[in-house]
């Protein structure tokens, strides 16, 4: 093929010469050449461009349309070919592989959809998905997506399920995060929102509709098996899970609990929305505000539809009673309102228990079933410093100043109280006196020693303090004497029993 350069040089010639064949020993080409780009240029075509030759497969091209069509794309080329030969095709095979990749072409072109920039308003889209989480604790999680359209702000919270209290949950506390209630809630058509299709018509979950009601929206699905209508939500589902959940290539440890997790998508919010969009070119979290404007406020009180039964949490212990068991909360919800529901059947049953607070509405506990008189407790509900009452194992404090000058002996004092009042003995009050005034005497350090062996050898008798303590008092005023300064008799006269004995006369016995 000729270049333009060279193609210009022969045109040139042609209008120098007038002759296709002195034009073409000027340019060094064949004749025929210079022929063909001068009819191209007197005709009007593109100069330089090959002219299509007829084909073989020109007179069958309806019926490989016809059959690239009804397959939808997906017919093979020998396939074709096969169907051709009965028609009298006498091509190549390799002919009709070229018409029906042509074929193909056309048939993906005209099927291909076009997608219109969407121009959103502010608080009037707010979008959410669901991605698969990590696995923490053996239990694999749900991490739920929301974006608005307009300012590309996105919330991300794990859950534990997807069921429909999870859902009402997640949403309440979305629409406390991003500070209002927009128009529209465009979601997939989850058994949560939509119960079927009737005609193509989806036909909503009344609690869902009584949830929209509450909070003055309007809950939408997209098309079936239609990712593309909400594909801000399907992109922000895919940057979450490729930054959270646990790969080779992020390099994140695995969770050790629940709350590692939402801490760390606490993290990932924080950080995707105070960084510039390559769209608006401006951060979401200075956008948020005009989004704001247009939505309306959110219900103090979040809707508890399907939240479960109600119950009040005592203020003294973090404890909820539901179908004939007992379940623990955190301490700080103390005196306040929980709500209890059941999931899952068998063994996979669960205890949930949800409470609302400041920024909307989220599970705080999460059980076992507990059998009647067998409470499920979580160590964890309670303050670090609580002490378990365990019966026989009593709080020793001082009522009074002479209670208060006993105790203050020692550790022995509290175990001659204990033990001495588990064998009930009389008169505790004046040997407790009494004590109290050999310690001013002897000293708290020497009392208390022998506080501590009446305790444990029982001594709880009038005057038994005192007796141990003279005994001790003289057992240090004695001495004993060393090695060098030893009464005891040696061993020197036993050597004589070791030798043998001799006579008079010195012969041996």
């Amino acid at each position: 093929m000729k270049s333009d350069g060279e193609i210009m040089e022969i045109l040139e010639a042609y209008d120098s010469t007038g002759s296709y064949r002195a034009a073409a020993e000027l340019a060094g080409c064949s004749h025929h050449t210079v022929k063909a780009h001068v009819t191209a240029r007197a005709q009007g075509r593109p100069v330089g461009v090959p002219v299509r030759r007829d084909r073989v497969t020109d007179e069958f091209m309806d019926k490989i349309t016809e059959l690239v069509a009804r397959s939808g794309g997906r017919i093979r080329a020998d396939k074709v070919h096969e169907r051709l030969l009965g028609l009298g095709y006498e091509g190549s095979e390799r002919s009709t592989r070229r018409a029906v990749a042509h074929a193909k072409a056309i048939h993906e072109r005209a099927g291909r959809r076009v997608h219109r920039p969407w121009v959103a308003e502010p608080g009037l889209w707010l979008q959410y998905d669901y991605g698969d989480g990590p696995v923490v604790g053996g239990v694999k999680t749900v991490l739920f997506i929301a974006w608005l359209a307009f300012s590309r702000f996105r919330i991300v919270i794990p859950l534990r399920d997807k069921t429909l209290a999870s859902v009402f949950m997640v949403l309440d506390r979305t629409f406390r995060l991003i500070g209002g209630i927009p128009t529209y809630v465009l979601t997939d058509n989850e058994k949560t929102v939509t119960t079927m299709h009737i005609a193509g018509v989806p036909v909503r979950n009344r609690d869902t509709v009584s949830f929209a009601k509450y909070y003055g929206t309007t809950v939408l699905t997209c098309q079936p098996a239609d990712p593309a209508s909400k594909g801000g939500v399907e992109r922000s589902v895919q940057i979450a899970k490729a930054d959270l959940v646990p790969t080779a290539t992020n390099l994140r440890n695995e969770y050790a609990s629940f709350a590692d997790l939402e801490a760390a998508c606490q993290a990932f919010m924080s950080e995707i929305n105070e960084k510039e969009h390559r769209v608006t070119k401006r951060c979401p979290i200075d956008l948020i505000g005009q989004e704001q404007e247009r939505m309306h406020p959110v219900p103090d009180r979040a809707h508890t539809i399907a939240f479960g039964l109600s119950r009040k949490v005592p203020v003294n212990t973090p404890m909820v009673a539901f179908e004939s068991g007992q379940y623990s909360v955190p301490h700080a919800l103390l005196g306040s309102e929980v709500f209890v529901r059941v999931h899952g059947v068998a063994e996979a049953e669960q205890i949930i228990i949800v409470a609302a607070g400041r920024d909307g509405v989220r599970e705080v506990a999460r059980h076992g079933r507990a059998r009647p008189g067998s409470p499920k407790i979580d160590d964890e509900h309670f303050p670090t410093d609580a002490t378990q009452k365990v019966p026989g194992v009593y709080a020793v404090t001082a009522n009074s100043p002479d209670e208060e000058a006993f105790l203050m002996i020692g550790h022995g004092a509290h175990e001659w109280l204990r033990e001495a009042a588990a064998a009930g003995t009389s008169r505790m009050r004046q040997k407790m006196g009494q004590a109290v005034a050999l310690s001013r005497l002897h000293g708290r350090e020497r009392v208390d020693e022998v506080l501590g062996t009446a305790a444990a050898y029982g001594r709880f008798g009038t005057g038994d303090v005192a007796s141990l303590l003279a005994h001790r008092v003289a057992d240090q005023g004695s001495r004993s004497a060393g090695e060098d300064a030893s009464l005891a008799q040696g061993t020197v006269g036993w050597q004589a029993m070791s030798s043998p004995s001799t006579t008079a006369d010195g012969g041996e016995l």
